[in-house]
């Protein structure tokens, strides 16, 4: 009886070192080091395992090693746990390159979703003041899905008033981080450090991408983004040291477009700050992004990015036909989106809905951003014509992160370093210290 019992207590503490996420975490890197693939993917829960096989797996890391050069260790660990999964950040050295390793696991210890992504140590702007402010972690929302994000909280006794951060299109997190640049910490270390708190955090589709994957056949913009932006906007209002009632909304391309909409569903929300958002429809916008990408520096347009555009133009008329329904397939549809997305965003006018506002709007641009250009800040400026308490700027050499540039911009810019322009955090901060 005491040997089984010594079993089972044996037992029990194996597979708790087993579900330990770091440790699962670095026994799956460990086997892709080692091409161990199958054991690897035998790591895998029930869906990612029947979508990536062995083979598949193998020929992933075979592409990693390929642009990064060959595998030499894993050091550093990051872990966020919430009540259904735990995700592991574990930096990995190869020959040429350092990367960060995403690996979400259920509490199991299955792997769901992992995902590389370039690795790099922030180095904040010199508008920064680190000794001006400290950060704690939140959790936004509740259930078992709550989001992790980050309070960045000025130093002192407040109220201080505050911004929650909302970002664009894609799985962001709550950096947005894009290459080496990280804007919503710019914007947060740049805003505290003159005296406003921010909170930013994890996109639901960077934290939990199958559960976005589920809702797909019936995805909007409240799903994708609205209702995590109001809970953020909850979880500030609830924090002792900020002021409840000077708590502003700022979004980023698709979260500065959804901006108005979710300061309408919230009357408490004190202000929208609208960031390179677009009032066109988003359809339109992609098919423009693609030929101007296509033709930057006047290069020709070739047979097959000609047919990309064709396919492109195809699914845009698809998804502005009047006779769409919601059924329609999501194969049709620009992005691979459902048709509940382009319907609810063909019904949503931002600039009509932000000139009915109580709350006051800063409309924010880059003057080189070519993803939302200054027809779209000239069709915000002609929208809130007689708003009085909407103000507007544009920044000359600034690109759709709002980070200093010189020539046409394009995709290959956002893999260089940069901050946030010290401008344009002045001048968040100076309008929300008047409102």
């Amino acid at each position: 009886m005491i040997r089984v019992s010594v079993l089972i207590l044996w037992a029990a503490l194996a597979c708790a070192q087993t579900a330990d996420p770091e440790a699962r975490s670095r026994q799956f890197v460990d086997a892709l080091a080692k091409g161990d693939f199958a054991n690897a993917q035998a790591m895998f829960d029930d869906v990612l395992g029947a979508k990536v096989s062995a083979a598949a797996l193998e020929q992933t890391w075979a592409q990693v090693q390929k642009s990064s050069g060959t595998f030499r260790r894993a050091t550093s660990a990051r872990l966020e746990s919430s009540p259904r999964q735990d995700t592991v950040f574990l930096t990995c050295e190869f020959e040429k390159s350092t990367l960060d390793l995403k690996i979400a696991l259920d509490k199991s210890g299955r792997i769901g979703n992992l995902g590389f992504t370039v690795h790099a140590d922030y180095t904040p702007p010199d508008y920064v003041n680190p000794g001006a402010f400290h950060e704690k972690e939140v959790l936004v929302g509740s259930g078992n899905s709550p989001l992790h994000g980050t309070l960045t909280i000025p130093n002192g006794s407040g109220p201080f008033p505050a911004v929650v951060l909302v970002h664009g299109s894609g799985p962001a997190d709550r950096d947005s981080t894009l290459g080496p640049n990280k804007p919503f910490r710019d914007l947060a270390w740049g805003l505290a450090s003159r005296g406003i708190a921010v909170l930013r955090y994890n996109k639901r589709a960077n934290e939990y991408p199958a559960e976005v994957t589920a809702m797909m056949d019936r995805l909007t913009l409240k799903e994708e983004t609205i209702e995590d932006a109001l809970a953020a906007f909850a979880q500030a209002a609830a924090t002792g040291g900020i002021d409840p009632k000077r708590i502003f909304i700022a979004g980023h391309s698709l979260g500065a477009t959804a901006a108005p909409r979710i300061a309408k569903a919230d009357p408490r929300i004190a202000g929208v700050i609208v960031m390179a958002g677009t009032t066109h429809f988003l359809g339109d916008e992609l098919l423009r992004q693609a030929i101007y990408s296509f033709t930057l520096h006047g290069a020709a347009i070739t047979p097959a990015q000609q047919r990309q555009i064709d396919a492109i133009k195809a699914q845009v008329a698809r998804a502005s036909d009047p006779a769409l329904t919601a059924d329609a397939p999501r194969s049709s549809m620009p992005m691979g989106l459902p048709a509940s997305y382009w319907l609810d965003l063909r019904a949503y006018h931002p600039e009509q809905v932000a000139r009915e506002l109580k709350q006051p709007v800063l409309v924010l641009q880059g003057e080189r951003d070519y993803q939302i250009t200054m027809d779209d800040y000239e069709a915000w400026k002609k929208g809130l014509a007689g708003k009085k308490d909407a103000e507007f700027k544009s920044y000359p050499g600034l690109n759709h992160l709002f980070i200093t540039g010189q020539g046409p911009s394009s995709d290959e810019e956002y893999l260089l370093p940069g901050h946030v322009e010290k401008a344009v955090v002045v001048d968040i901060a100076a309008w929300v210290q008047r409102h």
